[in-house]
């Protein structure tokens, strides 16, 4: 096994190391963090309370839960970009402190911007949950107190150890839910219910919030692609050098391919259909294309891998093709077949990014098989 040249990435979590974990450091200043930004909820609790007395917990108009949204947005934004910034140095991360600043400025953005819209949605969705079982109650000036405190605090100490271990997979699982839950709520917010029976880029062409945040989502999710893209290069390079992927060439090839992904997913959100439809058509196909690339080349360019991803890409490739005679055959409508290939490119990103974390590790039962055989005499 070769050694990492002086010029490599540390080894990640994916490659072999074990799982970023939060240090006693992160722990702590997660814990500061919470205590702090509690006070601070607790006075803006009481300035909701005077301004706005007896708000409802959640509704179409200003309520209580509308207030804790813009604090936890507020209170996400200083703790993804703090605790992102200090976890630069952390076991597993260092190979970050090698990163460009305009790498780095990308790459700290796109967490920050993530963690702001999903602290954002969770905390409206938990008001209006509550709002469900008290219906009718007005929040009392220490009630207004109390739940904005524990509001943000809580999202202060979760964002804060979110982004202080923050490795390829959970990357993942944060782009998956960040596109999830940004594109629920343009379908449920839409001003047009039938939106369906025309096509999905529909969603972002109205001149409302929802489509403000249909494209607003797909820009930050483009955005968080090209910083996806810096962490698997870091795990490939780091599989390269320990002998586990044959091709050197392959960290690069596949992290531009990432990225070119993210620049056309970004572009379907900054040109919706009733703005430019070429550009927005161009950017979705563009995005399509690198897909299949990622898949087509696979067997050359990451040669290394187990055997078993490359039965699942082509399961998926094949389910691409499935979908799209299927849609010639006019068997679905448009809006079906787009989420559809909206689905398969997402997740493979995550079987893709599972079976990276495990190449190069011995099979279990082979380990045990072989440990068992007696010696040669």
């Amino acid at each position: 096994m070769t050694a990492p040249s002086p010029t490599s990435p540390a080894v990640p979590a994916s490659s072999g190391a074990p799982p970023a974990r939060p240090t006693l450091r992160a722990e702590s200043e997660a814990v500061y963090a919470a205590l702090g930004t509690g006070v601070v909820g607790a006075l803006w609790g009481l300035i909701v309370a005077l301004i706005w007395p007896a708000l409802p917990l959640s509704g179409e108009d200003w309520s209580f839960g509308t207030a804790a949204a813009i604090g936890a947005a507020i209170v996400a934004g200083a703790a993804s970009g703090t605790g992102y910034w200090r976890s630069r140095g952390l076991t597993g991360q260092e190979w970050r402190l090698r990163l460009s600043s305009w790498k780095f400025t990308v790459n700290t953005t796109s967490v920050v911007v993530v963690h702001v819209v999903l602290a954002a949605l969770a905390t409206l969705v938990v008001y209006l949950v509550l709002s469900r079982g008290f219906i009718g109650l007005g929040v009392s000036r220490f009630w207004s107190i109390t739940l904005m405190a524990i509001t943000l605090g809580l999202t202060a100490y979760l964002v804060y150890l979110s982004v202080s271990r923050i490795d390829t997979q959970r990357m993942s699982s944060l782009l998956m839910a960040f596109i999830v839950i940004g594109t629920l709520t343009a379908m449920v917010t839409t001003p047009d219910p039938q939106w369906w029976m025309i096509h999905f880029s529909h969603l972002g062409s109205f001149w409302a919030l929802s489509s403000l945040v249909f494209n607003g989502t797909l820009i930050a999710g483009g955005l968080l692609v090209t910083t996806f893209a810096v962490y698997i290069a870091a795990d490939m390079e780091s599989l390269v050098a320990e002998g586990k992927l044959a091709r050197t060439g392959s960290p690069r090839f596949v992290s531009v391919l990432f990225v070119v992904m993210g620049i056309m997913l970004a572009c379907v959100g900054i040109f919706p259909v009733n703005v430019n439809l070429l550009l927005h058509n161009l950017s979705a196909m563009g995005m399509a294309v690198m897909f299949l690339v990622l898949l087509a080349s696979g067997p050359r360019m990451l040669r290394g891998m187990p055997r078993t991803y490359f039965l699942s890409s082509w399961a998926f490739l094949a389910a691409l093709v499935v979908s799209l005679v299927l849609f010639v055959a006019q068997y679905f409508s448009l809006t079906a077949f787009e989420i559809i290939v909206f689905a398969l490119i997402f997740g493979w990103i995550a079987v893709f990014i599972r079976f990276l974390g495990v190449t190069g590790q011995p099979d279990s039962a082979s380990t045990r098989r072989s440990s068992a055989r007696p010696p040669a005499a």
